[in-house]
């Protein structure tokens, strides 16, 4: 494996966790102004994901500095193309973010009410975006032989990139109501695998009809040969099997089973993509690979190394902080966070 390749699998790493980490988090997020019924719930809602949601973000920040630093033109091309739909997406996470921060300053209902769904909007709007604009990455936009995107913010809005938007948006909400069952105690956890149940058919649906589109729509059948592949068929079974987990109870399961689901699919976009890193849908020699994409052999031969050295650190960490608060959030325990 050269370099190239292993920053990829990297990058490809990092977002598989940034999925599964802050899929369920704007899952809690989306959830908020449903599922709590009064100011206590909501606010025992929000403590489930309060010591651990920004560090959630940092993987995504982290993919991003990857992709600068390692792949310069795919993050030139990328920002620039896909520019208004992240400025939306930035300004739902600065919102999201504030709205944590501001909602317990004054006690007054109507200003917390405002604050919970600030953070529904600032949930919901980036699981939908990142739907959409990885299915893009696959499915191929106008890019031409300077690497320069030319097409518009309407360009990514064709009926295949907005079926993984909603597609991402329920599973993240089915991955964020198995994690309420985990974390909450009493009738909330019920109310939320009650939730569960219901959101399971959605998604399972729109996921299947993602899988089905990127069959069919992009070129990943050449990629993955006439099998349709182990790897989008793990990820459709595992959120099938989750509605038998819900039915009977089964809350660790059932969040280890839309997990695989989050990470499966996750997965098969990047393998669709290898070794390019942006299709073009002009001429399929004008896409970013690996290679014309990339920084020097030097810079990338500097970066594993430092990531080799930081990168465990990184990770023991946010496992201890997650062991740290692994307890139930009940009405008695829980702490303003």
């Amino acid at each position: 494996m050269d370099l190239n390749t292993l920053w990829f699998a990297l990058i490809g790493v990092l977002f598989v966790g940034f999925f599964f980490l802050e899929g369920f988090d704007y899952g809690v997020g989306i959830l908020l102004p449903f599922l709590g019924k009064n100011d206590i719930e909501r606010r025992m809602i929000i403590n489930t994901i309060g010591p651990v949601w920004d560090g959630n973000e940092v993987w995504m920040l982290t993919a991003g500095g990857a992709m600068f630093a390692a792949f310069p033109h795919w993050y030139a091309t990328l920002f620039s193309g896909f520019y208004i739909a992240l400025v939306l997406m930035l300004l739902a996470l600065i919102s999201r973010a504030v709205s944590f921060e501001f909602r317990s300053k004054i006690d007054n209902l109507r200003w917390r009410r405002l604050w919970d769904w600030t953070i529904f909007f600032g949930s919901a709007i980036p699981a939908l975006l990142w739907g959409v604009a990885m299915a893009n990455l696959v499915r191929g936009v106008p890019i031409d032989a300077e690497m320069n995107y030319v097409g518009g913010f309407f360009n990514l809005l064709n009926p295949y990139a907005l079926i993984a938007g909603l597609a991402s948006l329920t599973v993240f909400t089915l991955h964020g109501a198995n994690f309420l069952t985990l974390k909450l105690g009493g009738e909330l956890s019920d109310r939320a695998r009650n939730v569960a149940a219901r959101v399971w058919r959605g998604a399972t649906l729109l996921l299947l009809a993602f899988a089905f589109g990127t069959y069919f729509m992009t070129d990943v059948q050449h990629r993955l040969g006439l099998d349709p592949g182990v790897v989008p068929m793990v990820a459709v079974i595992a959120l099938f099997a989750t509605r038998w987990t819900i039915s009977n109870r089964r809350d660790g399961w059932s969040f280890i089973l839309t997990s695989v689901s989050v990470v499966f699919s996750t997965v098969t976009l990047f393998i669709a993509l290898f070794p390019r890193v942006m299709v073009s849908s002009l001429d399929p020699a004008w896409s970013l690979t690996i290679y014309n994409a990339s920084s020097s052999p030097y810079t990338l031969k500097v970066m594993s190394i430092v990531a080799g050295l930081l990168v465990p650190v990184v990770l023991v960490y946010q496992a201890w902080s997650y062991w740290i608060f692994r307890q139930r959030i009940t009405a008695e325990s829980h702490l303003e966070y």
